[in-house]
């Protein structure tokens, strides 16, 4: 009888712990509590050596997978984590009880992968990591981590950003009057997203695609409407295309788009979330299958130009093909007209000059200027001694040379970094001569 009673009281037990829901094992948030317990020791201390100390122990060491990604993916140090904690105490009071409400969006964060994989039926599971960086992100992804960094994404209007540097205190307290807090589960499945998709190539609309596709597809998912301020005012402002058109080819204008508080005419940042975006709708409304337009989303390879041609020809979204856009690009750029004191390509310079002087086609943007090695690399690169500076035109800059040895072939590259008026790139040129005997 004993031993009849000992076996029923197991399986009474067995079966209620399988009728206990566990917590979902790809969702981790213990970064957050141990980042909590580093701070108040750290805070408690002036000593220097014990900070760095107590947040090794207490956080590094004891950090996730998440935590080391966090940290990898925006370069973060010890001594970022150090400065952000001694200088800026009211902020860290004014977010620490909403990082601890993480464990509670696990039920919201749960339904909305759900919804994401019926969408996309071949989503790769992933884990998400909640954690705490050092105020440079509020969500990102390494690899297949999505990674989440609290003490930013958990923000609302009472965040204090009053001891943030002048350069950034503005852009970060509009953030925060957000309330990102409300968005957090948003944000986790549009890292989801990029986690799934394929790298993207270095250059303007690649990465607007890549991050349209993430807003976009968990739009969708997730059947709200998009909340990002730039995206909203690109629908109301044709402007925002039209610039976006004569731009995307410069290359050195990533931040003046994306990622960055970087000023510009319309007083809104990260407006290629916008192009990427609209890009994306664009393309969904015209396709059939709604299915399948997703999954070409996710999946787009941003190495096959062909592929994100006939993408972008879909969508319709620009007023002509890139092909044409491109076209108008290189029409616009500046170029060198001539160098002197001598003739580019000439085989019998004098060693004995000190300076050259630039001409370019029209009036330069003096405040940038780029120079690279030539094909034949640092050996035969022009060395400068100085800059002398450019003329009341702008049209010209002269430079001082160092000593240039008889009988030698020397390179120098006028790169695309200098910049017109408008801001529109250089076309590269090849300095190249070769000095007499």
């Amino acid at each position: 009888m004993k031993r009849n009673l000992f076996l029923l009281i197991t399986i009474v037990i067995f079966a209620s712990c399988n009728n206990t829901k566990l917590p979902n094992q790809n969702i981790i948030t213990s970064d957050i509590s141990n980042f909590w317990k580093a701070f108040d020791r750290i805070t408690a201390t002036q000593d220097s050596v014990l900070q760095y100390k107590y947040l090794d122990s207490l956080y590094f060491q004891k950090g996730t997978a998440g935590l080391a990604g966090i940290k990898q993916a925006r370069n973060y140090t010890a001594q970022d984590y150090i400065n952000a904690i001694n200088n800026y105490p009211k902020f860290w009071n004014s977010i620490r009880n909403n990082t601890l409400k993480a464990d509670t969006y696990r039920q919201k964060l749960e339904a909305g992968i759900d919804k994401l994989r019926k969408l996309y039926p071949e989503l790769k599971s992933r884990k998400i990591y909640f954690t705490i960086g050092a105020m440079r992100t509020g969500g990102t992804y390494l690899d297949s981590l999505v990674l989440i960094g609290s003490e930013m994404a958990f923000a609302d209007k009472n965040t204090v950003a009053s001891e943030l540097p002048e350069a950034i205190q503005k852009g970060r307290q509009a953030y925060f009057n957000q309330n990102p807090i409300d968005d957090v589960v948003f944000l986790a499945i549009q890292e989801y997203v990029h986690t799934q998709q394929k790298t993207f190539v270095h250059n303007l609309l690649s990465y607007c695609l890549h991050e349209g596709v993430g807003d976009f597809v968990s739009n969708i998912a997730l059947n709200i409407a998009p909340k990002v301020p730039a995206i909203i005012y690109g629908k109301q402002n044709e402007a925002v295309r039209e610039k976006f058109e004569k731009e995307m080819f410069y290359g050195n204008n990533i931040y003046e788009w994306l990622w960055s508080d970087a000023p510009n005419e319309f007083g809104v940042r990260d407006l290629g979330y916008y192009i990427g975006y609209q890009i994306c709708e664009n393309y969904y409304n015209q396709a059939e299958d709604k299915k399948e337009a997703i999954k070409t989303m996710i999946e787009l390879d941003y190495e096959n130009e062909l592929e994100i041609d006939a993408f972008i020809q879909k969508a319709n979204f620009f007023s002509t093909s890139l092909d044409e856009l491109e076209k108008d690009y290189e029409k616009r750029r500046p170029t060198v007209s001539a160098i002197k004191p001598f003739d580019n390509f000439s085989q019998k310079v004098s060693p004995e000059i000190k300076q050259i002087t630039i001409e370019f086609s029209e009036a330069m943007n003096q405040e940038f200027r780029n120079f690279d090695y030539g094909p034949l690399g640092e050996e035969a690169v022009v060395r400068f001694a100085k800059i002398v500076g450019w003329s009341k035109d702008g049209k010209s800059l002269t430079i001082e040379i160092e000593d240039l040895i008889p009988n030698k072939k020397y390179q120098l590259t006028i790169g695309s970094g200098f910049r017109n008026l408008n801001n529109v790139p250089l076309k590269s040129y090849l300095i190249d001569f070769r000095t007499r005997e």
